[in-house]
């Protein structure tokens, strides 16, 4: 039976009240029905839910043969394997560009989706630890350094879950898909976010390597 459009806002509104902060799925979705815990449209759910299992699969072929990548009293060691992993991924996704798992449609539908939960306070909570605005090729690195921003609950409630060790984040008020294992930036969303039209004061985050239109 089809939700109505008033039960499915209430549904939301508790369900965005009890998210937690990890964003991992702990289990394969079922690709082909739509998750109506989210504010994305279902179709879209099922075309990035295809595209970015379909990575996390890739990675776990590229991953066969390597030092697994585990907590130790040797950076260097954990750097190693890191690098041989960000190798590989990188040879198999030589072609990737912006896009490939955040296309043109789902773009339009995540912007929608996250502006409609942006307030002064979920605003303020994005860009406390946020790195501000950078350069991040896909398939670039997360630089070491810097923060990572915060997700608050109700952003991470509208967005569709996701396969261990990949995360949103924002740089700056892009939205990248980052692939915390490697360290490796999968795709992004530019100006996924803008301030709330009721705070006039609030300021992006600005470098001078900012992320180019």
């Amino acid at each position: 039976m089809r939700l109505s459009r008033a039960s499915l806002a209430m549904t939301l509104m508790v369900l965005a009240a009890s998210v937690a902060y990890p964003q991992a799925s702990k289990t394969h979705p079922d690709r082909n029905t739509p998750d109506f815990t989210i504010q994305v449209a279902g179709d879209i759910v099922t075309q990035f839910n295809t595209r970015v299992w379909t990575y996390f699969e890739l990675r776990r072929e590229l991953e066969k043969g390597l030092p697994i990548l585990a907590v130790t009293t040797d950076p260097a060691e954990t750097r190693r394997a890191e690098r041989a992993l960000v190798k590989r991924i990188r040879v198999a996704r030589a072609r990737a560009t912006q896009g490939d798992i955040f296309t043109p449609a789902i773009g339009v539908e995540f912007r929608k989706a996250l502006r409609r939960q942006i307030n002064a306070v979920t605003w303020a909570a994005i860009m406390d630890d946020n790195p501000g605005e950078f350069q991040a090729p896909i398939n670039g690195a997360y630089p070491n350094g810097k923060p990572l921003s915060t997700m608050p609950p109700n952003i991470l409630a509208v967005l569709p879950s996701l396969p261990e060790d990949i995360e949103y984040r924002f740089v700056g008020r892009h939205l990248i898909l980052l692939d915390t294992r490697a360290r490796v930036i999968l795709d992004r969303i530019p100006f996924a976010i803008k301030c709330p039209d009721s705070d006039t004061t609030c300021r992006p985050p600005l470098t001078r390597n900012s992320v180019a239109r």
